[in-house]
């Protein structure tokens, strides 16, 4: 039995999430069950991150067992002929046997695309805010408040596994690119609806004409339950990396 880490990208508009869970279907159900189907044994897959419903990845990182001598160029080739057009994988290596993607991932990059032209074609892919002022300046001058390590409580979704809320941020930027908005943030860890609460705030800051200072006081305030600000669609936010 070998251990084996893939990198995926996926269009979460159709999925759950990446997590299986009581809804269907998964990102992680639909790669478990191509690669048991190859494997004609159980093959259980672990991702680096758990996104959520309507999230999407270009570069999801995710590891495996598997029992077969294939090499890994078939098992790349066999694989694709398993997975619907929503998933792709791009590449399959051989890893240490402790290699976990999870808990070895040092950094994650998350970004998050608002269109300020919302068509048809970009509706699933970018999120849109209705009426709301969106200026790339004033979500520029909310960054130096999020960077660092704080306790991310107020931005986060309360969990019951989750022991604590610490989050470091070591780098986020804010560019408009034609008719899009584009924020890119790198952590060592996010928590359930972080980045998507963290837009949410830029908006209203943006849209309120709101002091970007208040930004550390939300952070301070440590509450999960939020008026303030709304948390931002899912459609808009991509895992776009994983660092080991």
């Amino acid at each position: 039995m070998k251990r084996f880490a893939m990198k995926i990208a996926y269009d979460g508009s159709k999925f759950y999430g990446w997590q299986i869970q009581i809804q269907s279907p998964t990102v992680q159900e639909c790669v478990e069950k191509a690669l048991s189907s190859i494997a004609k044994e159980k093959v259980s897959v672990i991702g680096a991150g758990r996104t959520d419903t309507g999230v999407h990845a270009l570069a999801q990182v995710a590891h495996f067992d598997y029992p077969s001598i294939m090499k890994t160029e078939q098992m790349l080739l066999a694989l694709r002929t398993k997975l619907p057009p929503e998933i792709q994988v791009y590449e399959i290596n051989e890893v240490a046997p402790d290699f976990h993607a999870r808990y070895d991932a040092k950094e994650r990059m998350y970004e998050y695309i608002i269109t300020l032209h919302q068509t048809p074609f970009n509706y699933n892919y970018k999120s849109y805010f209705m009426r709301k002022r969106i200026e790339v300046e004033r979500f520029q001058a909310c960054i130096p408040y999020f960077i660092g390590e704080h306790d991310f409580t107020s931005f986060a979704k309360p969990s019951p596994k989750v022991s604590n809320y610490l989050c470091n941020i070591h780098d986020m930027s804010v560019d408009k690119i034609d008719d899009d908005i584009v924020v890119v943030i790198t952590a060592n860890r996010f928590l359930h609806n972080m980045v998507r609460r963290m837009v949410g705030a830029m908006v209203a800051v943006s849209h309120k004409g709101l002091n970007p200072d208040v930004i550390k006081t939300w952070i301070d305030s440590k509450k999960h339950s939020q008026r303030n600000y709304a948390t931002a669609p899912a459609n808009g936010l991509y895992l776009k990396g994983v660092v080991y």
